[in-house]
């Protein structure tokens, strides 16, 4: 999970703190001096996590582009230089454009923003921009919430009654509120100095940069790991008493699996072993057979563990999680049946492999296996009119045809409640019948002047006409001698 660190550099930063020995200490002092703190953890205990740094004032800029270089970006908060006023809405889009650029919406990413809370004036202000949030047109609306899952947390170099004392409290917590409620405000405790902000830094990093440990196990072999980043507990909304999940600190590796592509995983969490032991083993076997590994993540939760090359020379053991559930995926079945095919009692693929169990076809038939009319594009509801009016063309030959394609389309739109699509059906009908040549078999120009009729009666609402069951059939005449509705 990346991290971008959004600094204020405007020049209320520039404002001195009272600190024993030194004369000149500033806010952006303390800002440098937490997340110097903050990258130091992160370097010894998330090495394998990229970090971004921008500056922001009345204009953002990139001083670190997403990096594992954490002495780059310390060099670059010890040249942080001084700006003007604040305006938060441009560097908040300034984020969401560098990580939608590096990492796509689908990666989730923390964003730390460090300020002291004093929020600019005017027009730009985050006051004027929470207040305008509502008026807003669709290509200038305000950049939250991201459009990729994200954590905001605001480190504010300021105490909670310096921030209350103005309305700097309130916006900051509105921040929150439009990122969907995902973060945290952290304020300073008693005075501005570096203990406070070592303090505050230390409650972030207990929050959103603790190692998880945990013990990988599989038979008698185990082997001491740390997952990156820490895994959020899931609660599942379909249960009566929903209760957040977590994953245990031991997890059982259950089975091993082949597969061919593992890189379109989305929910990954990066793992990094210390001991050179059985979880080097284990990267070292999945890398080279091209396997995935299912591992037990608790009481009906599962997930599984796979080799992802970062580059040519370096690949990480990773995991992805399921949904909770005994059955997250339904081709595979229930989890804890699956065993050993040695096991069963013949061999489930078949003496030259040339069969296979999966994927388990379905008790139920699913409804989206079902025939049905589904139109996305608008292309696909001309081509469902286009094939009525071929077939309509070359009647009486393709009556069963045109009444089938015909049915299929009225109880569509009938589903959609699509009124104008059937009374256009119906015009399209009356004119095809005008344009039948002289030499057009008689019983045509009855069967498409029915349909045009019956079509008008289905759109009026009729409950005779309009039901859902009823099918349009084909009109009895002295031509057709009934055999095309014997056909239907």
């Amino acid at each position: 999970m990346p991290t971008a660190v959004l600094l204020d550099s405007s020049l209320s930063m520039t404002r001195p703190v009272s600190v024993e020995g030194s004369e000149e200490f500033q806010r952006k002092n303390l800002a440098v001096h937490g997340l110097t703190m903050l990258f130091e953890h992160m370097a010894t205990n998330y090495r394998l996590e990229f970090t971004s740094l921008v500056s922001f004032s009345s204009l953002w800029e990139v001083l670190v582009p997403f990096t594992r270089d954490y002495n780059t970006l310390q060099e670059a908060l010890n040249n942080l230089e001084d700006y003007d006023k604040t305006c938060l809405e441009a560097a908040l889009q300034g984020v969401s454009n560098i990580v939608q650029q590096e990492w796509g919406t689908s990666c989730p990413c923390q964003v730390v923003l460090v300020t002291d809370g004093a929020l600019g004036i005017g027009r730009g202000s985050l006051r004027h921009s929470l207040q305008t949030v509502k008026q807003r047109v669709e290509d200038k609306k305000f950049p939250l919430p991201f459009p990729f899952p994200s954590k905001l947390y605001v480190m504010c170099i300021a105490n909670a009654e310096e921030l209350q004392a103005t309305d700097s409290m309130d916006n900051l917590e509105q921040l929150i509120n439009l990122n969907g409620g995902e973060g945290q405000i952290y304020t300073m405790e008693g005075p501005l100095c570096l203990k406070s902000v070592q303090s505050m830094f230390g409650k972030l990093i207990d929050q959103a940069y603790s190692p998880f440990h945990a013990v990988l196990r599989c038979g008698n072999l185990t082997s001491d790991v740390q997952v990156f980043p820490r895994p959020e507990p899931v609660t599942i909304d379909e249960e009566v008493d929903p209760m957040p999940r977590t994953v245990q600190t031991e997890g059982d590796e259950i089975g091993t699996g082949a597969t061919d592509d593992t890189e379109e995983e989305t929910s990954t969490n990066q793992m990094a072993g210390k001991s050179p032991n059985f979880c080097v083993l284990l990267h070292g076997s999945l890398k080279v057979e091209g396997m995935v590994a299912l591992v037990q993540l608790g009481p009906d939760w599962f997930g599984m563990l796979y080799s992802q090359a970062d580059s040519k020379k370096k690949s990480n053991l990773m995991m992805s999680l399921f949904e909770p559930g005994s059955e997250p995926l339904p081709w595979l079945g229930r989890i804890s049946q699956l065993g050993p095919a040695s096991d069963a009692a013949e061999n489930p693929y078949g003496e030259d492999d040339s069969k296979s169990p999966f994927p388990i076809q379905p008790k139920h038939k699913r409804s989206y296996a079902q025939n049905v009319t589904v139109w996305i594009k608008a292309s696909g509801l001309q081509t469902d009119v286009q094939k009525i009016l071929r077939n309509a063309r070359k009647l009486p030959e393709k009556t069963q045809t045109f009444y089938k394609e015909l049915n299929r389309l009225r109880k569509a739109a009938l589903a959609f409640g699509f009124w104008e699509l059937l009374k256009s059906m119906a015009e399209l009908l009356e004119r095809e019948c005008t344009l039948l040549s002289d030499s057009a078999h008689p019983d045509a120009a009855f069967q498409l002047s029915h349909a045009a009729q019956q079509l008008k009666l289905a759109s009026s609402g009729d409950s005779k006409y309009a039901a859902y069951e009823h099918n349009i059939t084909p009109m009895l005449t002295d031509f057709s001698g009934g055999g095309g509705a014997d056909r239907i």
